[in-house]
């Protein structure tokens, strides 16, 4: 169905102002082609960043610590079914020491990202038991928030993380088509990952939600997933291009520009406004962070120490052991935008203020049930 046309310099104004964005009006602005109209787009994200954030940037470090999965998923690199990738397994002292490397450099959380690895999902809760130990003591190590994103965890074990005082939990739906997703995660229930989320955020903690572009989705399928992300009060939205993985299944699948991902983070930030929203560096490397800052974003993510044997996501070894995803190398290209790195305590309070909300919010769900 063709999106109606509307008046870009009216419907700005009216977002800059506080309207609402409807369906039919994501669609239109992610239809958008002109490179002058995006351009205004862009702008118009950047003043509700500013005015949400200032001139303000968050810095995550990554660190990637198991790439087994026991998954299929049809679109990753680290598939079960892949037999031609080479894997790894950090240890727990591999990864506090890494973490306590990136602490100092002076990010802002740790995000520690595994595969569904088996020899923790396909055995006996001890192996759960030596994630959590290693996760309390990365927390105790470098006194940072925390984000993990270890998979569809076991409820009581998302529990003990919400106890532990993890943070952030980051599980990505990739697209709210089921159709869609059904077909880029094979054999994986939709609505389960949907209710890990749900989960997490009656625990207390905070999610982040993400998205691929250039995976067979249209736009409406772009649009119901920002408004899914709104209506569910998502605290971080990623959008990220899609790179086609040798020895996947979907290998053949054209290349796209980072075009829409770039709109996308755009129409993010009209329409979620003070959620976070990143800048990837595992997509286009160092190269692409200026546009994504000037889309809207205001995190960088995927900020990957060298000589650690770490991978990144969609590009495994873009730019690591060049010592491109460095602070050193992110900075000047931040501060190019006009932007500055927030200080710890800056991101400490947003969180908790994050988090206190959130609780506020399930007080009053209790009270109108009792």
């Amino acid at each position: 169905m063709q999106a109606p046309g509307y008046d870009l310099n009216d419907l700005l104004t009216r977002i800059l102002k506080g309207h609402p964005v409807g369906k039919q009006e994501i669609i239109y602005l992610l239809r958008l082609t002109d490179p002058e109209k995006i351009d205004r787009v862009f702008s118009a994200a950047r003043k509700i960043r500013t005015r949400h954030f200032g001139k303000k940037v968050f810095l995550y470090g990554f660190l990637y610590f198991s790439t087994f999965c026991r998954n299929d998923c049809r679109f990753c690199q680290y598939r079960q079914s892949n037999k031609t990738i080479a894997r790894y397994r950090k240890t727990p002292s591999q990864i506090i020491a890494a973490a306590k490397e990136m602490a100092d450099a002076g990010v802002h959380l740790i995000d520690l990202t595994m595969g569904e690895d088996p020899e923790t999902y396909n055995s006996s809760e001890s192996e759960f038991e030596t994630f959590i130990t290693m996760l309390k003591t990365v927390q105790s190590s470098i006194d940072l928030p925390i984000m993990v994103s270890p998979g569809t965890l076991p409820d009581n074990i998302l529990n003990e993380l919400a106890k532990a005082g993890i943070t952030w939990y980051a599980l990505y739906q990739e697209t709210h088509n089921p159709t869609l997703y059904k077909s880029l995660r094979q054999g994986q229930s939709f609505e389960k990952r949907l209710a890990k989320k749900r989960l997490a955020k009656r625990l207390g903690m905070l999610v982040e939600e993400g998205i691929l572009t250039g995976v067979g989705e249209t736009f409406q399928d772009l649009a119901d997933s920002i408004i899914w992300m709104k209506n569910f009060n998502v605290d971080q939205a990623r959008v990220m291009t899609f790179v086609p993985q040798k020895d996947t299944p979907m290998h053949a699948t054209r290349s796209r520009t980072s075009r829409m991902e770039l709109l996308t983070i755009a129409v993010m930030r009209l329409v979620l406004r003070d959620c976070l929203i990143p800048a990837s560096l595992d997509v286009n490397g160092l190269s692409g962070l200026e546009a994504r800052l000037n889309a809207g974003a205001n995190v960088v993510t995927s900020i990957v120490p060298p000589q650690k044997g770490l991978a990144g996501v969609a590009n495994q070894s873009l730019d690591i052991e060049e010592s491109r995803r460095t602070l050193d190398r992110i900075l000047p290209v931040a501060r190019n935008c006009s932007l500055e790195p927030a200080t710890i305590k800056a991101y400490k309070t947003w969180t908790a203020s994050r988090q206190n909300a959130l609780a506020g919010s399930r007080d009053n769900e209790d009270r109108l049930v009792c």
